[in-house]
């Protein structure tokens, strides 16, 4: 009988060094998750050092801001396109409601917006931004119906809540690669 004892205790406090270290973890990759987005105010007004000239000269690269007058506010019309895309990346990969996917729309966006913000030869590029977005739409919106109709399919043939449906198309990869697999 001591020894089954001994057994069970052995095998429940491997478990709760695996929990340990994978709550650990969590609160890891929280945390940075937390201070990235807690210093988005920093990378946003970051533009205030760049300096007020068409050419900005560093010992890096040289940036010449052509269309605008200065490459202070060519650098601030990317940083109010990329601080939000940052924020929607973060949210995209950290969401785990079943239409995460919808997000994909503004990130598409907010993506042809910087290009056609550091392509600064095209005047009116914002003009027919919604013609380069119906591909993303036509993917994203009818899968989220799809996912939608599964559901609610399920809602009427069970006694499930929202929330345990939730759970049901839940993912839950267990690495940060494995996050990425999941989403392409």
């Amino acid at each position: 009988m001591d020894k089954l004892k001994q057994k069970s205790t052995k095998e429940k406090s491997k478990f709760q060094h695996t929990d340990n270290r994978l709550n650990s973890k969590s609160i890891v990759n929280g945390s940075i998750i937390g201070v990235i987005i807690a210093i988005t105010p920093i990378f946003f007004y970051s533009y205030f050092y760049v300096p007020e000239e068409k050419t900005w000269d560093t010992f890096i690269f040289t940036y010449d801001s052509g269309f605008y007058e200065d490459a202070r506010t060519s650098f601030w019309m990317i940083m109010t396109k990329a601080t939000p895309l940052a924020l929607l990346f973060i949210w995209f990969f950290t969401c785990r409601h079943w239409w995460y996917h919808a997000i994909l729309v503004p990130i598409a966006m907010y993506v042809y917006q910087i290009i056609g913000t550091i392509n600064d030869d095209v005047i009116f590029f914002d003009n027919f931004d919604l013609m380069y977005m119906v591909p993303v739409m036509a993917i994203i919106i009818p899968s989220i119906y799809l996912v939608r109709a599964k559901m609610f399919n399920k809602i009427n043939d069970a006694d499930k809540t929202m929330q345990e449906l939730e759970e049901e198309f839940m993912f839950k990869p267990t690495s940060f690669l494995g996050k990425i697999k999941q989403y392409f």
